[in-house]
């Protein structure tokens, strides 16, 4: 079943807590609505009915732009990164929205807010901008606000997570995620709960800092463009698992766009990952993806089909990420054990099943050693 929105944040992060967000006054507010914030809410209801709560769930839409289709491709909108032409078959449209909606809905009482796409940060700035009364001018604030909101964005990834001196991190298990508490002035302290593993330090922080902003000068909100430069993250001694002081962030005013995240139908794919052991396992690995792309190319050309739209074959163990900086063995043989990654693109379906089909018979019909396929045959 399809839901159109995250079911794990009513199942799991709201249900069994229902009865003590509403005995203690606890405001939620989340972007799990995904595609389908309605239905998300309405789940809500169904839980807070169940639990014999009474909670107001406002709901923030206005993101889903498939009414504007035929506007906007008369407009002549293209790709960001690729200059590509509006397509054809666009499935869905959806605009990042800010953080106004949300304060707005706060403002009215909400006990829960969900809403659509919105811009993560905007699930911190909104809120701050309800307790604080912050005008929509204020851009240095709401920069604060939405750096605030940055750095937590990723959970536990300012805690430690995928750090660069992941060694010094303890108890990945029991991982804590980052707790903000920030001032009407816009400077804000991030620590975590007590007794979690994880941990919070300059580094930890600075470098989620710098995650996914593109120019951290100018990186484009639609409430405001941050300038985080300046900022500064100051570690504050003597609290277990750590804490940070941060502040510094400068705004501007915002741009007049809208990001937006369009998806649309572009044909059908399969991945199939096989493991391979044995001397030489990286260039029988090679040689059994090359065989199968070449097999299933003969198949296509005697049934009329058009080649693969995309290939994309890497022979794990081999170092092939690295391009033309990998690592060559001394020996020439190269690693006893390596995997192939093989995934293929086509336009219709029935060539991709046939890729599927073709690989487990490489299993008896191509190189010794290709134990198995990760997961069975591959699905399209």
């Amino acid at each position: 079943q399809v839901l159109g929105y995250a079911p794990d944040f009513v199942s799991a992060a709201v249900a069994p807590y229902i009865k003590d967000l509403h005995r203690k006054g606890v405001r939620v507010i989340s972007n799990a609505g995904g595609i389908n914030p309605l239905a998300c809410a309405a789940a809500l209801q169904e839980v807070a009915k169940k639990a014999d709560v009474d909670l107001k769930i406002a709901v923030v839409a206005g993101d889903d732009l498939m009414s504007e289709k035929e506007n906007l491709k008369g407009a002549g909108i293209t790709d960001l990164e690729s200059g590509k032409q509006f397509p054809e078959s666009v499935h869905s449209m959806n605009v990042y929205l800010g953080a106004r909606p949300i304060s707005r809905a706060l403002d009215l009482g909400a006990d829960i807010v969900v809403t659509g796409r919105c811009v993560d940060s905007g699930i911190v700035l909104g809120p701050l901008i309800h307790s604080f009364g912050w005008n929509r001018d204020e851009f240095d604030l709401l920069a604060a606000g939405s750096l605030a909101g940055h750095l937590i964005e990723c959970g536990a990834q300012c805690t430690g997570g995928i750090f660069t001196d992941w060694h010094a991190v303890p108890d990945w298990h029991n991982i804590g995620f980052p707790i903000v508490e920030c001032t009407s002035e816009g400077d804000f302290v991030i620590s975590k709960p007590p007794d979690t593993g994880g941990l919070i330090s300059f580094g930890t922080v600075a470098e989620q800092l710098v995650y996914e902003v593109g120019n951290p000068r100018r990186y484009l909100l639609p409430d405001v463009t941050c300038d985080f430069s300046e900022v500064s993250i100051t570690e504050i001694p003597g609290i277990e698992g750590g804490a940070v002081k941060v502040h510094g962030a400068k705004g501007s005013p915002p741009s007049t766009f809208y990001k937006v995240s369009a998806t649309y139908l572009d044909g059908f794919r399969a991945t199939a990952v096989c493991p391979v052991g044995g001397p030489k396992a990286v260039q029988k690995g090679k040689h059994t993806a090359e065989s199968i792309l070449k097999r299933t190319r003969l198949i296509f050309s005697q049934l009329g089909y058009e080649d693969y739209s995309a290939v994309n074959v890497q022979v794990l163990g081999s170092e092939d990420a690295y391009g033309p900086h990998a690592r060559r063995t001394i020996d020439g043989q190269g690693p006893r054990e390596a995997v192939i990654w093989l995934a293929v693109h086509h336009k219709q379906k029935e060539a991709v099943e046939i890729f599927s089909k073709e690989i487990a018979a490489a299993g008896t019909g191509m190189a010794p050693g290709l134990t198995g396929v990760v997961g069975g045959r591959p699905r399209v």
